[in-house]
């Protein structure tokens, strides 16, 4: 989880590289590199936290089915495995 804080900057940084790169090359005025450099790194800092949300969800989701799968299976004093019947109730042995 903490190493996806750092994805939406790492986003941010590489393709401001390629546009600083991409603007140099075509000789574009500094007013258009910068211009440019502000709108590459607005649009790909909001896709990197929009992706970083998305991961978190999925992440809790599956923590969450995780423990409901966890509390489906119950053991008795013996150690055996006593899992629930469809009717609600314990199934019999």
């Amino acid at each position: 989880m903490k190493k996806r804080k750092l994805l939406p900057l790492a986003m941010m940084l590489f393709a401001g590289l390629v546009t600083v790169i991409i603007t140099f090359i075509r000789g574009c005025s500094i007013i258009y590199k910068l211009v440019s450099l502000l709108i590459v790194f607005l649009i790909f800092y909001i896709i990197g936290s929009v992706i970083v949300y998305a991961l978190d969800h999925f992440d809790k989701v599956n923590e969450k089915a995780v423990e409901m799968e966890d509390d489906v299976v119950e053991k008795d004093a013996d150690g055996e495995i006593i899992e629930p019947s469809s009717e609600g109730g314990q199934a019999q042995q």
